[in-house]
């Protein structure tokens, strides 16, 4: 993806607010790169009184997209899923969903792992989709009414320290989108000055 095009799509997210919100967590939760934590702790900071209510819309989008990736992963298989990880690693991920179920899932779905590539294994390996979706709304809502109840508390300190609770990648992804967006808002405004 380069920068412009990934300013651009950042733009339409915040541009769009829930709207955008709930469409960067759906297709994140299925194919989409950029994780919706970016949009809603941006969105929360601009607008803490709503932060609650983002939250809301990115788990349920995030749900959504998750259900869409279970149906992707029935529906496509082991090939779908190999594009996502190596072979090594399948049958260890095969025995996980074996050993723990709807568990791999949930803890996908509150840290850094990639909750996509869990999306689709449970599809793959036909995970009870009851059990699926439980996880994935529990996790998820968990993951995102932390960080909206961070920013509400902590106001900007807050993407510090969701890092050092999620982990050392997540406030650089955070960070470095934002960094991309406004650089692009930048570009554009001088762009249309011209």
């Amino acid at each position: 993806m380069t920068l412009v095009f990934m300013g651009e799509l950042m733009d339409f997210f915040f541009r769009n607010g829930p709207l955008g919100l709930f469409i960067i967590a759906f297709t994140e939760a299925t194919f989409f790169p950029i994780p919706p934590d970016v949009v809603l702790v941006y969105m929360a900071m601009v607008l803490p009184s709503k932060a609650y209510y983002y939250a809301l819309i990115t788990s349920i989008g995030s749900t959504l997209g998750g259900v869409f990736g279970y149906f992707l992963g029935v529906r496509f298989g082991r090939p779908l899923l190999m594009r996502f990880v190596k072979d090594s690693n399948f049958d260890r991920m095969e025995d996980m969903f074996q050993r723990y179920g709807a568990w791999a899932v949930a803890i996908a779905g509150f840290s850094v792992l990639p909750y996509k590539v869990f999306t689709i294994a449970a599809g793959v390996f036909r995970l009870d989709l009851m059990a699926f979706i439980i996880a994935s709304l529990l996790s998820r809502s968990a993951l995102y009414f932390l960080e909206a109840a961070l920013v509400v508390i902590m106001g900007e300190k807050a993407p510090g320290l969701i890092d050092m609770i999620l982990g050392p990648g997540s406030f650089v992804v955070i960070a470095a989108t934002v960094l991309v967006y406004l650089a692009y808002k930048k570009w554009r405004n001088k762009k249309h000055k011209v």
